[in-house]
């Protein structure tokens, strides 16, 4: 049987993962939007904002870091009890997430080092991270809401919200501006709600009888 106090370090893990995914990929989501504000697959980005960007792009790989710890904690968390199924869509949208997000990353970059950035690139790094990044993201945020539910690891009202977000998501994609900070929030959500519980559990571990 796992440690008492193992099962409960793992909630604490996928926690403070999911905070730090949330607070670097929304820093993100919001600097590229300063940069190139309006609709970016049209937008050319604003010179006096390069630095944004830049700054953008070097928080990228964090939050990549911070996305798989947290997939590996929250998967550690559920156990064997997780429904097969559910599982296999949930590790692969969340890979394929992270690789658009680097590939959409490094495009950025590309673009940003040219003098004169083609429209091609432009459009071809807004495509993987709005289109393609997110629509993973939202399948990401259903089968985690899934297994919430299934297993009673999270209310039914954080199930339906993660249900509504990940549908928005799909739906919507690249056509709201703004509208990819949807992911961030449903994760800081998630990862305060776990951190919640696990001080609670903590709690009713030491006032429990020896």
């Amino acid at each position: 049987m796992e440690p008492t106090t193992d099962r409960l370090k793992t909630p604490r893990a996928a926690g403070m993962a999911g905070v730090g995914f949330a607070l670097l990929l929304g820093a993100a989501i919001v600097l590229m939007r300063i940069a190139v504000p309006g609709d970016a697959a049209d937008a050319a980005i604003d010179p006096d904002k390069r630095w944004a960007v830049k700054v953008a792009l070097e928080i990228v790989p964090f939050a990549g870091i911070f996305f798989l710890w947290f997939m590996g904690a929250l998967r550690a968390h559920t156990g064997e009890a997780e429904d097969r199924f559910v599982a296999t869509v949930f590790l692969g949208s969340g890979f394929v997430f992270v690789a658009t997000l680097f590939a959409a990353a490094a495009a950025a970059g590309t673009v940003l080092n040219e003098d004169t950035p083609s429209d091609f690139g432009r459009h071809y790094a807004y495509t993987l991270l709005a289109t393609y990044a997110m629509r993973m993201a939202a399948v990401f945020v259903l089968a985690t809401s899934t297994i919430g539910r299934l297993l009673g690891v999270f209310p039914r009202s954080l199930a339906l919200l993660g249900t509504v977000v990940g549908l928005v998501l799909i739906v919507v994609g690249s056509g709201v501006p703004w509208s990819e900070l949807l992911f961030p929030a449903w994760a800081l959500i998630i990862s305060v709600h776990i951190l919640r519980a696990r001080r609670g559990t903590a709690r009713a571990g030491r006032s429990g009888p020896p």
